[in-house]
This record gives C-alpha cells, structure tokens and sequence, in this order.
C-alpha cells in the first residue's frame, strides 16, 4: 500500500519522540506544523521549538502559524494534500483543521482514556496515588480528549516515579504506540472503539498555583504524591521561616501525631521533617527561593540557621 502523506502538529521533546520514530520507521511526513519561535532564558533569545529543530535537521518543511485560523495557513495545509494529521502535545485545533484530512486527525494522550482527560495528565496519575497510568491514540473531534480510541497501552507507576520520570517513559511508550497506530492506519487493520461512559472519570486540568501549595494537615502519602506528581516541574511549595521553597522529593514515615504539631519542622542531623496529619514526611530534595535545588543535607549544612 502506498505510505500516508501524514502532517505532523507538535512542539515540545514530548512530541519529537514520535516524529522521529516515524521518521527513522520510513513514514512519509509532508509537512510539520510547529509553535513560533519564542523568547526563552535570562537574554530572552529566539528560540525554535524542539520539533522545529528535529525538522529542520531532516529537511522536512515547517509551518509556524500564530493564527490557525488564518486563511493562507489554511490553504497551505490543503497544498499537502495529508491523508493523516497527527497531533501531539499542540495547542487545540479548530475543526477546519483536525477535519481536514481523508483519514482525519490522529492525538497521542499520556493516559488510559476516557481517564484523565485534560492538559496534566502525567501529574494528576502522580499526585492521585494511581498504580497503573499509560498511553493512548484516538482521533479528534469537538469535544477534548472524547474521540474514539485507536490504541493503547498500560504501564506501571513506579513507588519512585515523579512526573519527569513518567513523561520519560511515557514519551517512549507513546512514540512507539504512534508508529503502531500509524502502520495499521495505512495498512488498513485498524479500528475505532467509542470511548466509555462512567460515572468514575478523573480529569486532569492545568496545574495551578493554588495546586503546588502544600497542605501539611492531609496524610503524609497524599503530600509525598503532591510532592512527586509536581516534581520537577513546577514543584510543589511550602513556606519555611517566610521563605518559599520548592519540595522536589520526599518520604512519610507514619507516626501518631497531635494537631498542635501538625506544619511543625524538625532537622536532625543532616534530615529536615515536617510534621503531617499522621506522621513526619522527611524533606529529601529541595531549593530555597533565589538558590538552586539541592539535596537536604547540603543545604542543612549553609543553611541551618534557617530552620526553627
């Protein structure tokens, strides 16, 4: 069968995994479709996105369109004549776009859908305790995260896994479950399931400020998950003598505790403890506002003067 002239949406390394397993897997990618360039770091250089750089690398045209909208963008994207889109870790897509192919829009979510629907799923498994999370490829339509599922797979949340870790595994797993998707696609063997309906679904909206703050009155294991759900990126947050500082890792040691010593802080030799609602969660990793992140016993030692 003759390869799919498949158009590539994406940005960041989660979605440069899959572009290039379908390009190192001799899969045809007309075009690839990418966020302009922006301002980053301290000098505020231009920078291209990670999927711009992977293409520009393999001579593949891009587009950086800042309205999807935009008439002209719109009549490029039809001069490619696409079979397929495939859309990984991109802003949303208006339905003259994701509609525009024969084959339709293919998306690559990090998670076992219809569960965690949304912008977070990687830390929401985390930081909800799940013992099973994975990825899934389903074609696009009105409604976010709702279309029908192509494939999945399951993979199992480690006791030490934090988001980075995760997204790690799961942009491998991804990029190797969108070749999957993409060959049955253009073998024709593939089939759409419906999503299902259940009352149980737990969704996975943006992280939030108010998100990464640590309450020290919920159980110590709820508060390592937050912890580890969060890290490394945008870390999870408590106050220490008015300074702010970000908890990258963490343990719970259960004990019985009083509410009166709940937020209590406690450093033991080179350890540093904070007191929760049923034991005393031990403060691995950490960085204080305007310093870098560091592991507990060596900011204990510049820094011990800080802690009550």
């Amino acid at each position: 069968m003759d390869k799919l002239r498949i158009l590539f949406f994406g940005t960041p390394d989660f979605a440069v995994a899959s572009l290039e397993k379908l390009v190192t897997n001799g899969m045809n990618i007309v075009a690839v479709v990418t966020a302009p360039d922006r301002p980053a770091g301290r000098g505020l250089h231009i920078m291209e996105s990670p999927v711009k750089r992977f293409a520009l690398k393999h001579n593949l045209p891009v587009l950086q369109p800042t309205n999807l909208k935009n008439s002209d963008f719109i009549e490029q994207l039809r001069s490619f004549n696409a079979d397929v889109q495939v859309v990984i870790a991109f802003r949303m897509l208006p339905e003259i776009v994701w509609n525009m192919p024969r084959l339709g829009t293919i998306n690559l979510h990090a998670s076992l859908l219809p569960q965690y629907r949304g912008a977070a799923p990687i830390n929401w498994a985390i930081i909800n305790g799940e013992k099973t999370t994975g990825v899934t490829t389903f074609k696009l339509k009105h409604e976010v995260d709702t279309g029908n599922i192509l494939e999945q797979k399951q993979i199992h949340i480690d006791a030490d896994d934090d988001a980075g870790t995760l997204h790690d595994r799961l942009m491998r797993e991804g990029a190797s479950l969108m070749l999957d998707t993409i060959q049955h696609i253009q073998n024709g063997e593939y089939k759409e399931t419906p999503q299902p309906t259940s009352e149980h679904i737990r969704f996975a909206p943006k992280i939030h400020t108010e998100d990464c703050i640590i309450d020290w009155h919920h159980s110590g294991t709820d508060i390592v998950n937050r912890i580890r759900g969060l890290s490394p990126y945008p870390g999870a947050v408590t106050r220490i003598k008015s300074k702010l500082f970000k908890l990258y890792k963490a343990k719970f040691n259960p004990q019985n505790v009083v509410d009166s010593q709940i937020g209590t802080i406690l450093a033991q030799n080179n350890s540093l403890f904070i007191v929760c609602k049923d034991g005393l969660v031990e403060i691995l990793q950490l960085q204080m506002e305007g310093k870098k992140r560091m592991e507990t016993g060596e900011f204990l030692r510049g820094h011990k003067q800080l802690i009550p």
